[in-house]
């Protein structure tokens, strides 16, 4: 089983460096981004997607999903996701104190006419 992608709920993103992410915007795929789960209680298809068929260059494949039994994995998953929201305010703040200094830097050629 792999992941739902014409459930509604289901996303995907690609960066510019070709890596992909795909997952559930509902936080319900405890294995993303290989499978969903078989009886997953808010699947919904997606109405835009119902009757087209989809090309070749839509999705890349996804990489095999690693040996590692359920349990360890959904450790492994916790950890990265604790990680990341340990971080996750120090890099918004640094994003946010760049955007507010190329704002102020944008805004200088204003005061300069006067």
């Amino acid at each position: 089983m792999s992941m739902k992608e014409e459930c509604k709920h289901f996303q995907s993103r690609t960066y510019d460096s070709g890596e992909v992410a795909r997952f559930c915007v509902l936080d319900l795929a405890p294995d993303a981004p290989w499978k969903c789960p078989d009886d997953c209680p808010a699947y919904a298809p997606r109405l835009a997607d119902q009757g087209w068929a989809r090309g070749s260059l839509v999705d890349s494949p996804v990489e095999e999903m690693p040996d590692v039994p359920d349990a360890d994995a959904a450790v492994l998953l916790g950890q990265a996701e604790e990680i990341v929201n340990t971080i996750g305010p120090e890099v918004l703040a640094e994003v946010e104190k760049e955007e507010a200094k190329e704002e102020k830097s944008s805004n200088r050629w204003w005061r300069r006419g006067r």
